[in-house]
């Protein structure tokens, strides 16, 4: 080939270089999840709150918490900590609550990627919130597909001065071959990255460091993430009438260690569902204080036994639900939990068939999403008759738990719509299926004007084949 040839090769080389990276480009930049914004339900004392720690970028910066609050929530100061768990980064800020429930905002500050902690302090119970400040993660193939192309350029300006100067035209195949070992080589990686499997997000399977978190492909050959259930134990010394902090302590079925691998699931480390002796529900948030130990203020209005129901999602185990009971002394008389009266429409399908039920909790479309959903469906059955609901759904046969879901309408923020905005309803509805025949007692649960309502409901669902 002549120098003419050559160069018109290398012409050619060129262009096909140039499309090259304007069509690869796509395909990939993709790299690590990039993350979200974290919303956790806190029953923290008498309050309920909605902790939001946005999502923190680019590192260091700012880390903005927000706090929501409810209707009957009393204003007061949050002093607000974020510590690196891998670390010594912190920063700290003071948040006021006011007394119009709604949302209250800080802002900290964040040095490094990796885990962290929030400490939310009200003076006499401090939450510990566990959270990710994610890294701007670069892929292998896209670190493989830029160093190629960048190689690829760069050879192919060699090659194009040693065609032009050098006085015998072979020379400039060395720096021209290995210019198409570069392109290839970039090409290959930006086609395979199509079909390269993910690393699971950071936090998601594995526990997190700084380390997974910053390169979370080294954990790739990790395909068993699996992890033994949990146990539930609950202490506390409860009398009608009073206030107590109930203790609630998981630890791992097959060590016995404290389990402190608790994921955000619905808004929520851990969905405490306590239904008292006539059929009173709390539906609580218990707050993280150390690893694997949760507390919730409960303030149980009559004696008799309590049952309580956590539902709660290990990293690398799945949802589990576990139960424990509450005996509580006799005592003065308190009030009970509000509940709201409603209409409510049931289609009762028989048992093993769908059953749809709606409630309209307004005139008006003004609910608002509460733990990321629109409404909550809460299930124990069959009851047997004569026996206090509360010993009757411990070892009730069937705990269900149903979403009403959110419309695909984004938020002010581009992001799922939060608590803030109140445009939804006025009507819930369910589909549920009822597996055995018998009674059930249902709770329906929406938010409205900052308020969580509860809708008590009863069932009675016959045998496959005797109901429509």
């Amino acid at each position: 080939m002549g120098i003419r040839g050559f160069r018109g090769a290398l012409v050619a080389l060129a262009g096909a270089l140039v499309l090259s990276v304007c069509g690869a480009v796509p395909a990939f930049a993709d790299g690590a999840p990039s993350g979200s914004d974290l919303s956790v339900a806190q029953t923290l004392g008498d309050r309920e709150l909605t902790v939001v720690i946005r999502r923190a970028e680019p590192v260091p910066g700012p880390l903005r918490v927000e706090v929501v609050t409810h209707a009957g929530g009393a204003p007061g100061v949050l002093n607000l900590r974020a510590s690196a768990t891998q670390g010594k980064g912190s920063s700290r800020a003071s948040l006021a609550l006011g007394g119009v429930p709604g949302s209250y905002a800080a802002t900290l500050g964040v040095d490094q990627p990796g885990p962290w902690e929030l400490s939310v302090d009200d003076g006499q119970e401090v939450a510990r919130i566990p959270f990710l400040v994610p890294a701007r993660v670069v892929a292998p193939w896209e670190r493989a597909a830029y160093g190629g192309f960048v190689a690829a350029g760069a050879l192919l300006l060699v090659a194009l001065a040693a065609a032009v100067r050098g006085r015998r035209s072979w020379i400039a195949l060395v720096p021209g071959a290995a210019m198409v070992a570069a392109l290839s080589v970039a090409v290959t990686a930006a086609l395979l990255s199509a079909v390269t499997p993910q690393p699971p997000p950071p936090g998601s399977q594995l526990d997190p460091t700084v380390d997974t978190v910053t390169d979370p492909y080294r954990t790739l050959s990790t395909t068993d993430f699996s992890r033994p259930p949990v146990t539930l134990s609950v202490a506390g010394d409860a009398t009608a009438g009073r206030a107590v902090d109930l203790d609630l302590a998981f630890s791992d079925a097959a060590t016995g260690r404290p389990v402190d691998d608790l994921l955000v699931r619905d808004d929520a480390l851990v969905h405490l569902v306590v239904v008292g002796p006539s059929g009173q529900l709390w539906h609580l948030h218990p707050y993280r204080v150390a690893a694997g130990a949760y507390r919730v203020r409960l303030r149980p209005p009559e004696p008799g036994e309590y049952a309580l129901a956590a539902e709660v999602a290990r990293r690398g185990g799945g949802v589990q639900l576990v139960r424990s009971a509450l005996e509580v002394r006799a005592g003065a008389p308190a009030p009970s939990p509000e509940t709201t009266a409603a209409t409510v429409r049931t289609v009762v399908g028989s048992a093993g068939s769908p059953s749809t039920i709606t409630v309209r909790l307004a005139e008006a479309g003004d609910l608002q999403p509460w733990l990321g959903m629109l409404g909550h469906l809460i299930v124990a059955g069959p009851l047997p008759e004569g026996t206090p609901v509360g010993a009757a759904a411990l070892s009730a046969p069937v705990w269900g738990h149903a979403h009403a879901m959110l419309p695909p309408v984004p938020g002010p923020a581009g992001g799922p719509p939060d608590e803030t905005v109140a445009a939804y309803g006025p009507d819930l509805s369910f589909t549920y299926t009822f597996p055995l025949p018998g009674r059930y007692r249902l709770w329906i649960q929406a938010e409205r004007g900052f308020s969580v309502r509860t809708v008590p409901v009863t069932v009675d669902v016959p045998v496959k084949g005797a109901g429509g």
